[in-house]
């Protein structure tokens, strides 16, 4: 087998066994994070209507300028920060915490730290 699909194929298997146990309501929404090279992005979903309640990455605008690189530690806390006001905004107060295929160290802990600090409860 080749190695990325090698790789891929265990991203998928690892994604699926967190997603298990993890659905999203309108009381506690689902709090995902897609985690690239260059970026981080996170989305605060409601799996029973099937709706996305609001996003934040540092593809936007108020981050991009705030963040020399959207890849570091820094621009994910700073995007867990944002995804935090805004969801105080929205009323959402609980979120459960999805993080994919991804182990929680490095720019998923600054991530889920701020989005703490910030007001947000997982």
């Amino acid at each position: 087998m080749d190695k990325n699909k090698k790789l891929q194929s265990k991203r998928l298997r690892r994604r699926r066994h967190v997603r298990n146990k993890l659905r999203g309501s309108a009381d506690q929404p689902r709090l995902c994070i897609q985690r690239t090279l260059k970026h981080f992005a996170c989305q605060v979903v409601d799996d029973q209507a099937g709706t996305t309640l609001l996003s934040a990455s540092t593809r936007d605008k108020t981050v991009r300028d705030q963040v020399k690189a959207g890849g570091n530690c820094d621009a994910a806390a700073l995007v867990g920060k944002l995804v935090a006001e805004k969801a105080a905004e929205a009323g959402v107060k609980t979120v459960k915490l999805d993080r994919g295929h991804n182990k929680y160290h490095g720019r998923v802990k600054a991530f889920a730290d701020a989005a703490r600090e910030a007001g947000l409860q997982f």
